[in-house]
């Protein structure tokens, strides 16, 4: 719970909601409702859809706020256009990609979806998705499905030097003005870590440069001045 916790969390901050503003969000896949009860702390409304009536009969019996529906994400979206704020999906997207029937194509359900999702959400809104694909052609179809659909955007990887941490998002934007990547998480965390472990500036910088001819004074050899020019790259011969 507490793992479901933290990773509907990052995708409602990857969300990019306006700030103590109420939104009506769509939570794909919502299982239980454990990521919808973040989005309920966060104060907003929001409406689950979730294949399972298992998992939606628990979320009743937890008397989660949101709305509940039962349906296949594959067969499309089943709302308003421009209903919904944004979207958050947790752990559920891959399984698009498999054909439980003869029925399912899995292309072809992934473009249903994103295209009915692209229709329901307000322009200029996102989409965010963590997902555990399969390998890299599932997220190659998938994120080629999202993107002939209409929506721009990409993935962010949190934490992708890490075996255990790492987690990843497809941050999906629809339609309105152009919008950037959110910055990933754990990247900075691991440049800040290097320096603090090795503490040396980059070689052949100007730090690296003064830093050597300090040593060589304590040394006691014969060292040049420093100058505005130490350091500083040469030009090429002609």
């Amino acid at each position: 719970m507490a793992v479901q916790q933290e990773l509907s969390e990052r995708a409602l901050e990857l969300l990019a909601l306006p700030e103590d503003e109420p939104c009506l969000l769509l939570d794909l896949g919502c299982g239980s409702g454990l990521s919808g009860e973040v989005l309920t702390e966060s104060g907003h409304m929001w409406v689950g859809l979730d294949i399972s009536p298992a998992m939606l009969s628990v979320a009743q019996d937890r008397e989660e706020e949101g709305d509940l529906l039962l349906g296949d994400m594959g067969n499309g979206m089943p709302f308003r256009a421009g209903s919904f704020d944004g979207a958050i999906s947790i752990s559920a997207l891959q399984w698009l990609c498999n054909a439980d029937s003869k029925e399912h194509h899995p292309p072809r359900r992934l473009f249903k979806f994103f295209t009915t999702l692209y229709a329901v959400l307000r322009r200029g809104s996102r989409a965010v998705f963590q997902l555990y694909p399969e390998n890299d052609k599932q997220l190659e179809l998938i994120t080629g499905q999202s993107m002939r659909a209409g929506f721009t955007g990409g993935l962010v990887v949190d934490f992708p030097n890490s075996t255990k941490a790492k987690k990843m998002y497809l941050c999906l934007f629809a339609g309105g003005t152009t919008q950037s990547l959110p910055r990933p998480l754990g990247v900075e965390q691991t440049q800040t870590r290097k320096e603090r472990l090795w503490g040396k500036p980059p070689k052949k910088s100007r730090e690296w440069v003064l830093a050597k001819k300090e040593r060589n004074r304590r040394q006691g050899k014969d060292v040049r001045p420093d100058s505005k020019y130490t350091g500083r790259m040469r030009k090429g011969a002609f």
